[in-house]
């Protein structure tokens, strides 16, 4: 499918979103374009509280500091991941969102242990699980930036349990246009959960700027309040991972074009540089056809390199230009320097003002390599080839 053929239309609002779905073989056929959408941006619902306890725990790190220091007790440890092992294999991984010691006493069969009772949202990312005959439970608190060990347990009762789903979030689909696949849908509307599309985002001149899935579900559509032809249509449900409100200024101004200037994304605060990293990930929809190029120098200004999102901002536009995408955290860095996002090493990094970056990210540290943030990843860009310079 041609983007550019379904970008125009003969009205006086111009087309900002195409609903496109991919058959078996992954060719995207054209189901219609739109003028609006309500129910996009959406801040995710907190997830229920509930109260867990695990048992026979070997405190450490800030779940220790928790219990040992008086007047702790109901500080939050943030989130902290629970990886469920068989023997020293993870097997399984859920995230206590928000935990709050509540309260702690001896294990009444190891007075050194201890039975901790947390409040916590709890989130798990299969919809299946399966207890191992003889499950261990280690325990991982902090940002995805500087994880570090809380301690192990022998259970933690009240995780296995079923959870009902939240409610799917609709949206509405405004001044559509839609043609013969979607229409068959608009004939016998069904809110059942069934196919999956795309939403595609266009910029002012027409091009991709993001693609958000949602569901075909149908919950309802009506003659358009842009009148003419059109119809205002509902979808049951627009599909997780939608940007926050947050992002709502972010996405404003790159309907205006792709960023021509560096440092766009340096007034944000932490929040809005994660939500500039996510929608140059969403404007990625195809692999680079061109292949990666190496070697010459790189200069990366670190001026505004003052937390973990904004140096992947600028590591990101210092190798391929404003706006792009190169990782937003360690593990998706990591991918992309390996290749397939159109830079590999070798090739020269030059850093400036590099210690904003050194005392900002000073306290970010890894507890198993005791390197801050910074240091950890110019000694990962060392070993993977590329030559840094830090001025």
């Amino acid at each position: 499918m041609r983007i550019a053929d379904h970008v125009s239309w003969e009205r006086d609002v111009p087309v900002r979103y195409l609903l496109v779905q991919e058959d078996e073989d992954g060719v995207e056929r054209f189901w219609g374009r739109c003028a609006g959408v309500e129910g996009l941006f959406v801040d995710p619902v907190p997830l229920p509280r509930e109260v867990l306890t695990l048992r026979g725990c070997s405190p450490d790190g800030p779940l220790h500091d928790v219990l040992s220091t008086p007047g702790l007790s109901s500080r939050s440890l943030g989130d902290v991941l629970v990886e469920v092992r068989d023997g020293e294999q993870p097997v399984q991984w859920w995230t206590l969102v928000d935990a709050v010691v509540v309260t702690h006493r001896p294990h009444p069969a190891d007075p050194a242990r201890y039975d901790i009772v947390l409040g916590a949202g709890v989130r798990h990312e299969e919809s299946f699980f399966e207890l191992p005959a003889r499950p261990d439970f280690e325990l991982l608190a902090g940002t995805t930036a500087a994880t570090e060990s809380a301690g192990r347990c022998s259970a933690v009762e009240g995780l296995f349990r079923p959870r009902a789903a939240p409610a799917p979030v609709p949206m509405e689909l405004i001044g559509c246009e839609p043609t013969e696949p979607l229409l068959a849908k608009l004939r016998r509307p069904q809110r059942r959960k069934g196919d999956w599309a795309h939403l595609l985002m266009l910029d002012r001149h027409g091009a991709v700027m993001a693609s958000q899935t949602v569901g075909l579900a149908i919950a309802g559509a009506r003659p358009s309040v842009l009148g003419g032809a059109l119809v205002d249509v509902t979808l049951a449900d627009g599909g997780d991972g939608r940007p926050s409100t947050v992002a709502r200024p972010i996405w404003e101004q790159r309907y205006a074009g792709p960023p021509t200037e560096p440092n766009l994304w340096a007034s944000y605060d932490s929040a809005g540089r994660v939500e500039w990293l996510h929608l140059a990930l969403r404007g990625r929809r195809e692999p680079a056809s061109s292949p990666d190029r190496s070697g010459g120098e790189r200069h990366l200004d670190g001026r505004f390199v003052t937390d973990v999102p904004g140096l992947h901002c600028a590591i990101a536009e210092a190798l391929l230009g404003p706006g792009q995408y190169f990782g937003h955290g360690w593990d998706a860095f990591a991918d992309c320097l390996c290749g397939g996002s159109g830079v590999v090493p070798p090739f020269t990094l030059v850093w400036h003002d590099s210690d904003v970056a050194r005392r900002a990210l000073a306290e970010v540290v890894d507890t198993a390599s005791r390197l801050s943030y910074f240091e950890e990843i110019v000694q990962f860009l060392e070993q993977s080839g590329v030559t840094v310079v830090l001025r």
